[in-house]
């Protein structure tokens, strides 16, 4: 087995937000999620859900994994109260991360004021969780819009920017992370900012290609400035560290929206 494949993958998994939010997700699929999340190479960093499933994730994980949850999701709606709502629940119920959607046609729009009222909305409202914001990028295309939203969000205290939902016809791909990478290393907040890929990936050599970006351009890569939002790919990390042939173990994990 190739040794850098196997230092990725690793690196993959201590990165992981572990992650099902399909429609027809219930307690018993949040549990067999939860089951997956601790490993005998060691645990994700988090585990995201659904806002009405953060206590029983909480209570089924170690302390040492993150609960995370959806805000704003996943239309991205330009509605405070919402926002809050979702935001409420998750931080009451017990989770430690909120991943929530930019209202990213409404930024689009040029409704740049209303968009960050809301971001910074959420922002005071649960100042001590960690808060990612999902731009949407494969729906903004645009790079100078990715990189107006990404500069709002860190401006705000986001600490995290977040590709996508896992929702839309693209998802993750190098070149938004790339802007998102840029805007991030070019912020005063750079030292406490992180980038978070997700939607597609499925392999640790995809995985490979964020990990190398994010090295190249933060200079070091770890939970604290990575994240990757996937359910499949934990298989394929799997497959690697025990040393199978790599791409033979997403296909038998249980299926998510990411």
């Amino acid at each position: 087995m190739n040794e850098d494949l196997l230092t990725t993958a690793g690196l993959a998994l201590a990165c992981l937000d572990l992650t099902s939010l399909n429609d027809t997700d219930d307690a018993a699929a949040v549990e067999a999620l939860c089951a997956r999340a601790t490993t005998p190479h060691g645990n994700v960093t988090a585990v995201c859900v659904w806002p009405r499933f953060v206590a029983q994730a909480r209570k089924a994980l170690p302390a040492s994994v993150a609960v995370a949850a959806v805000a704003n999701f996943p239309a991205g709606a330009l509605d405070v109260d919402l926002a809050l709502t979702d935001s409420a629940a998750i931080a009451s119920a017990g989770g430690n991360e909120i991943d929530l959607v930019l209202p990213w046609r409404a930024w689009a729009a040029g409704q740049v004021l209303q968009c960050a009222t809301l971001v910074r909305a959420v922002r005071r409202a649960h100042a001590g969780l960690r808060l990612k914001l999902i731009l949407e990028t494969g729906e903004l295309e645009d790079d100078l819009l990715i990189a107006g939203a990404a500069r709002m969000a860190l401006s705000e205290g986001v600490d995290f920017l977040k590709t996508s939902t896992g929702k839309t016809r693209v998802s993750a791909t190098p070149g938004a992370a790339g802007t998102l990478l840029a805007v991030i290393a070019a912020h005063p907040r750079r030292a406490e900012a992180g980038f978070k890929a997700s939607g597609g990936i499925r392999t640790v050599a995809e995985a490979g290609l964020y990990i190398d970006l994010v090295r190249q351009v933060l200079g070091s890569v770890g939970p604290h400035n990575f994240r990757l939002g996937a359910s499949s790919l934990l298989g394929d990390i799997l497959t690697t560290l025990d040393g199978r042939t790599p791409g033979d173990g997403g296909a038998a994990t249980a299926a998510g929206s990411y």
